[in-house]
Formats: structure tokens, sequence, C-alpha cells
């Protein structure tokens, strides 16, 4: 019986390590972008700390080999319970110490999980198991522990808890492993009074923090984003917040800012009307991304579209825009049009997938600034997109900074030459983001700006048209390589564009 409540000890043990190594990924490429290069250093920092806390086991004598794993199953509930929210909170008020703190951390949790495994299998070998079911019994539950936490992860806990509630609650199952322990093995443990003691105020701490994790939360999102949060959600794909403040609503997404509804029309006024004024005999209109239902709401105002197609990633992104009243009446119900037809899906298989021909097409995804989303900037995405656009038709690509980013913009403009598109760079002033960049492409070489809007405008005219497709000195075209889907050389470009501006 006690061989088997070590196996299973293993188990536990094996998905509490996993699973704060994935909410350390998770939470830091949510909130500092490039989700490989955090994930990669993350697991390569957990692994090599594994291996120091596998050497450091050796130097725990035989006799207290089970004290000292309930000793490390309280240490590990406790640092790797707290640490999405030590880490959360850290980044909302104190933005400096964030990547140290993270790595600490990771380590710490890494050389004491390093720790959990060797000395289960002392206490295994030590009541005469044989080696061969030993190793093949502890590894077979370690990477079954794994496996369980890897699919739960992504499917359950993380979109229905929240990273930083599933912290505490794999703390907590290690406190419960150490409670099981302690009762197991309650007669060959020196002081196992104190150990209940002590097991009982961590399982306390993690327990009042799982159960206050929604205002932890609140809080530290209070002190990243200033103003109130009125929607916040953590979904499979990103962690929308949306914050009031007087009469400006803000959508973020991972911590980023996607639009303000006080110059929001400026932004999305420059992202419509120069491609569908010159289109006046367009019927269809593909919107990838747009989830926000502001670009639609642009689209509908021309009565000669009979259908939008619109293709967003997250459904909560889009339920949140068609059922929340403060988002419905800033996008004017554009959801509810009955031209509109909504697929949530990934955009790069659904245009595989899909025969659909459009007259026009919106491209409207956040920055490049993941792998993930670089993707979206590629040749073959924008090869996949073309075959979709009928030979007259137009797309419109929304494209980062031209000011501050200027090889990302102008890497964008190359990926669309590169697959055949004729492009007709422009940018406008959004104050929420300063100098902002839009690429018009079509198959054909053939398009001039609007020179008169038939729908009345708030920003667009005759001039603001002129200046937009206009480049001044600092802003002109630099020489760029396409971005190809096995290099993503997008992503590395606008990571070091935006190094040198974000201080």
């Amino acid at each position: 019986m006690t061989k088997r409540i070590l196996i299973l000890s293993v188990f536990v043990v094996a998905s509490c390590g996993l699973a704060y190594e994935l909410i350390a990924g998770a939470l830091s490429s949510y909130l500092l972008g490039d989700s490989i290069l955090q994930f990669s250093t993350i697991i390569g920092c957990y692994l090599f700390a594994m291996g120091v806390g596998a050497h450091i086991s050796k130097y725990v004598r035989d006799e207290d080999v089970l004290a000292r794993f309930i000793d490390i199953e309280l240490a590990v509930g406790l640092i790797g319970g707290m640490s999405a929210a030590l880490l959360f909170m850290t980044f909302s008020w104190m933005t400096a110490p964030f990547r140290t703190l993270l790595y600490v951390l990771v380590f710490m949790v890494g050389a004491l999980v390093g720790m959990e495994v060797p000395l289960v299998m002392r206490a295994l070998n030590a009541r005469r198991t044989e080696f061969n079911e030993l190793v093949s019994r502890v590894l077979t539950f370690d990477y079954l522990g794994a496996l369980a936490v890897s699919l739960l992860f992504p499917l359950v806990l993380a979109p229905y808890l929240g990273l930083v509630r599933t912290g505490f609650l794999f703390g907590m199952l290690n406190v419960g492993v150490a409670f099981w322990t302690l009762y197991t093995f309650r007669r060959e443990l020196a002081n196992a009074a104190g150990r209940v003691m002590r097991a009982a105020l961590v399982l306390c701490a993690l327990a009042g923090g799982f159960v206050a994790s929604d205002h932890m939360v609140e809080w530290g999102e209070h002190g990243l984003f200033g103003d109130e949060v009125i929607y916040s959600t953590t979904t499979p794909y990103q962690r929308l917040v949306i914050t009031r403040w007087k009469d400006d609503l803000r959508l973020y997404i991972n911590g980023n800012l996607q639009f303000s509804s006080r110059d929001e029309y400026r932004y999305h006024e420059a992202l419509v009307h120069p491609m569908l004024t010159a289109l006046p005999w367009a019927k269809s209109v593909l919107v990838l991304g747009g989830g926000d239902g502001l670009a639609l709401r642009e689209i509908l105002r021309y009565p000669n579209i009979k259908q939008v197609t619109l293709v967003d990633l997250d459904p909560a992104m889009t339920r949140a825009f068609t059922t929340r009243p403060e988002l419905v009446k800033l996008n004017h119900g554009s959801f509810s049009d009955p031209r509109v037809k909504v697929i949530n899906a990934d955009a790069a298989v659904w245009l595989q997938n899909s025969d659909g021909m459009f007259d026009a097409a919106v491209v409207d995804f956040p920055d490049p600034s993941s792998f993930a989303l670089g993707k979206l900037y590629s040749v073959p995405f924008f090869g996949m997109l073309k075959k979709h656009l009928s030979q007259n038709g137009l797309v419109v690509v929304q494209s980062t900074s031209p000011f501050f980013a200027p090889h990302a913009y102008w890497t964008i403009d190359a990926t669309l030459r590169d697959v055949g598109l004729s492009t007709w760079p422009y940018h406008a002033y959004v104050p929420s983001f300063g100098e902002w960049g839009f690429i018009l492409a079509s198959p054909q070489p053939r398009y001039t700006p609007p020179e008169r809007y038939a729908l009345p405008m708030r920003y667009l005219n005759a001039d603001t048209t002129r200046e937009m497709f206009s480049f001044p000195p600092d802003m002109q075209r630099l020489q760029m390589q396409p971005n190809r889907l096995n290099t993503q050389s997008l992503v590395r470009e606008f990571e070091q564009d935006w190094r040198q501006v974000i201080r």
C-alpha cells in the first residue's frame, strides 16, 4: 500500500511541476509577447534547475528522505502556487524586476521539483522495490501526470480558472501530497505534528489566494491599466481586458492597447474607406480579425455591400462585442446586421479550407508581436488571401507604425508584393497610437486615392487622404525582405523596432 501511495504521489507532483512551467510560460508570453522566446527560455531554465535539484537530492540522508520530501512538497506548493499571483502583481506595479523574478521563481520551482522524483525513488528503494520495477513505475506515472496537465491546461484550466487561480489550485495539490505522505508514514516521521501544522498554514494561505484570486487580478489590472476594468477574461488564445474612464472605453489584448473609443474612428475610417470608396461595385467583403466589430461598422455603411464574412479566432471577443451594451453601442450593433456572418476560426486554416471569393478584404489582426501572429503576415498567408480576392478587388492590411516600427512596416509591404500584389502604403495619425500604418494591395496595378467621400466622415476628407498617401522624409520606404514562414523575420524586425521606442 505504501508503495502505491508513493507512486501516485509521483503522478501528482509531475502534474504540478509541469503546471507551474506552463503558467510561467503563458503569463510571460501574455505580458511580454514572443511566446516562442518565453517558453523556450523558461523550459530551458526549468529543466536546468531540475538537474540542479536532482544533484542536490543526493545530499539528503537516507533516514531523512520522507521528511525532506514533505518539506519540499510544502515549499513547491507555496512558491509554485503563488508564482502566478506574484508575477502578475509585479508586472502591474513594478515592471522593471519582472524578468528577474520570473526566472528566479522558475529556477526555485524547478530545483525543488528536480528533488522530488529522486527522493521518491530512494523511498521506494528502501522498501525493497526491484530496480527495474522502480524505474518503470516512477517514470510511467511521471509522464502520465505531464500528459494529463498538458491536455487540461489549454482546454480547461487556463480558460475557465485563469492562470492565477490555476497556480493556487496546483499549490494545494502539492500540499495534499504532503498531507497524504504525512498520514501514511506518520509512524516513521519525527515531529509529524509540527509538519502537519506547517502544512495546514500553507494550505490556508493557498486556499485564501484561490478564493481571492479574482480580486488580486482586478487589483493588478487596475495598476496595469490605471482605469476601471469593466470586463476581463482569459481565453485559450489571449487575455482580454476592457477598461473605462469617463467616456473612454479601451480594449487591451495581452496588455497591449487595441483601441480607445475617443479616437478609434480615425483608425477605422482610415482602414476601411480609402478601399471601399474605390469599389462602388463591391458586394462581398471579408474581414479577418476585427472581432470588436468596429471595422464592420464602417463597412456596413455602404448600401452596395450585400454580404460580410468576419473570421475571428476568439469567440469570447465576438461574444463580448455582441452582447455587452456599451460595446454594442460603440460598434452600432454591427454583429446583428443580417448581412454579417461570423466565423470563429483560425484565419489561416479557414482560408485554406474555404472556396469563397470576395470583392474586398480587411485584415485587422493585432501587431505581429509573436510567431503565432507573424504567420498571419507571411508570404503563404497573403498568397492564400490573394486566391480569395476578385481580380479587380482590393485588400487593406493594418501594418503597425511606419514611424515607430519602419522595418516591420516595410517588411509587410515587401511580403504583399512578393505574392504578386501591387501595393499602396499609407498612414494616419491616431492619438492613442501615434502615426499608424496601413497598406492597400490589389492583383491589378490600378488604384487612385479618393478625392471625396459620399458618406459623411469625422476624420477623412480630400486633404487628410492626400496626406495619408504621402510619406515625409523620416518615413520613407525601406528595402526589406518578405516575411517567410520558416524564418518569420517580421517578428524580429517588429521587436527590434519597438525596443528602440518603449522605455
